[in-house]
């Protein structure tokens, strides 16, 4: 995820992951538990949506890190390389582990929590482009395409 550095807060960041997950009418499981530095110093915390519940195997599952604020992981420079305004404060606030494999509940999740943050980014590192609520938006108003994260929004 890709937010305004001077208006990013790890605990918005979570909440609006709660209420994501709420209106995917997916299963959210948070334990709290957080990564410190060597210094005592609040790092990143992570939390798991499923699409159902945690008891199915065969289950969607995604693992989402929240970083704190002064993470050295948040430190963005790819403005320019994603078409985005170099002027524009912009920090990578969390990360989903694994994208690949379970597109169909990232698609959906994304798209619940641009909802609440349309001025947001979601951006796959190894890709060109970032997706904004409009290009998550178009990717929802057609049949689903399970290679949508492999598609940049702009083609």
């Amino acid at each position: 995820m890709l937010t305004q550095k001077d208006k990013y807060s790890p605990e918005q960041l979570l909440a609006d992951t709660i209420v994501a997950a709420f209106h995917l009418q997916s299963a959210l499981y948070f334990y709290n538990n957080k990564t410190y530095t060597n210094e005592g110093e609040f790092l990143y915390t992570t939390l798991n949506i499923n699409r159902k519940s945690f008891s199915d195997d065969n289950e969607a599952s995604l693992i989402f890190h929240i970083h704190s604020i002064s993470s050295p992981s948040n430190e963005f420079y790819y403005h320019e390389d994603l078409g985005l305004d170099p002027i524009e404060p912009l920090c990578q606030v969390g990360h989903i582990e694994d994208i690949y494999g379970n597109q169909e509940l990232k698609l959906h999740f994304i798209y619940e929590y641009l909802k609440l943050k349309p001025y947001d980014y979601f951006w796959i590192a190894d890709n060109d482009w970032v997706y904004s609520l409009d290009d998550i938006q178009k990717f929802k108003s057609v049949p689903y395409d399970p290679d949508w994260c492999h598609r940049n929004p702009r083609d």
